[in-house]
């Protein structure tokens, strides 16, 4: 396995020195390579899968949480509460096979995102200037973060960033939706009453971690950036907030921090989606959430410190003392 890995990596990354545009034309001729920001190609590389080899969902069912039973307590989910509407849990165990999860809820179309390899989870708005969008998985990384596609133009979409980088739409970014990961228990405990989303009908080992031990690896699949500064791992995770990065070590061991007009909280009770094999056997990163000073939740990411640093290369650390 361990020489299967090394393989695949060497080749990936040979594969990345050469990166042309006019050689993914081949599965991308909608895609418009001539508008884009990136200036190096080599940035972007295959992953493995090709276009939707991760197959993104589109208008998933539900149950309700109260007749769920094959989530374990501790198992990490993205939650979605829209003012009137049910609270809507998205399990990791599923997010991880599939990434990306296209849903509508309360008339609001909204793209629910999940990069592994970035710990990276991240609730977009799909109304954008050109038209309500469909997003699908492309397969490629840039800084080991997922590449997103939309279905309209083919154009491509930093997932971290939630912005186009690649085709007609170039530029654009969307709306960040302030949802946040906590573990299925916190989910249940304060939404009884709300809707979960339902297994996907794959042949997917859901509930098992493909990256086993990951987020303690010391260096990050797939990634020839720097590391963060100041000495952080760069698996560690950090709070990202328009630029500006809490270490959750810090977050952990104070609970609660008030900077910078918000205030971030900890607790424990969430296991890791990116550690042992068996998710709910993983150890406990704990629950973060934040809001701003008058109590409104804020969009935020739990992500680890390369990217954010890969993504914000002038971001602002809030170490602390």
């Amino acid at each position: 396995m361990r020489h299967t890995l090394l393989a695949l990596t060497l080749s990936l990354f040979c594969s990345a020195s050469l990166a042309d545009p006019q050689d993914w034309a081949r599965a991308w001729p909608d895609t418009d390579f001539e508008t884009t920001v990136i200036d190096d190609w080599s940035e972007i590389m295959s992953g493995g899968p090709p276009k939707d080899g991760i197959p993104a969902l589109t208008d998933p069912g539900f149950l309700p949480a109260a007749d769920e039973t094959r989530i374990a307590g501790r198992e990490p989910v993205i939650t979605v509460e829209i003012a009137g509407e049910t609270p809507r849990a998205y399990p990791i165990r599923y997010l991880t096979w599939h990434e990306i999860v296209n849903d509508v809820v309360g008339g609001r179309p909204i793209a629910v995102t999940f990069c592994p390899l970035c710990n990276s989870g991240i609730t977009f708005d799909r109304r954008t200037e050109a038209g309500v969008l469909e997003f699908g998985v492309s397969g490629k990384l840039r800084h080991s973060d997922m590449v997103m596609y939309d279905r309209q133009t083919e154009s491509w979409w930093q997932q971290a960033l939630g912005e186009a980088i690649v085709g007609e739409l170039t530029g654009m970014e969307l709306d960040r939706l302030p949802t946040w990961m906590e573990s299925w228990d916190e989910f249940i405990a304060r939404n009884p009453d709300g809707l979960v989303m339902d297994e996907p009908a794959y042949p997917r080992d859901y509930g098992r971690n493909p990256y086993v031990k990951y987020d303690s690896s010391t260096r990050p699949f797939l990634y020839r950036g720097e590391n963060p500064p100041h000495g952080i791992p760069p698996l560690v995770r950090v709070v990202a907030i328009d630029g500006q990065a809490w270490p959750l070590t810090r977050l952990a061991e104070e609970g609660r921090i008030e900077e910078a007009g918000y205030v971030l909280s900890w607790s424990a009770g969430q296991a890791s989606a990116l550690d042992t094999a068996l998710i709910a056997d993983a150890r406990d990163v704990g629950t973060v959430r934040v809001r701003d000073e008058q109590g409104a939740d804020v969009p935020h990411d739990v992500m680890f410190a390369f990217a954010f640093h890969a993504f914000w290369p002038d971001g602002h650390w809030m170490l602390g003392n």
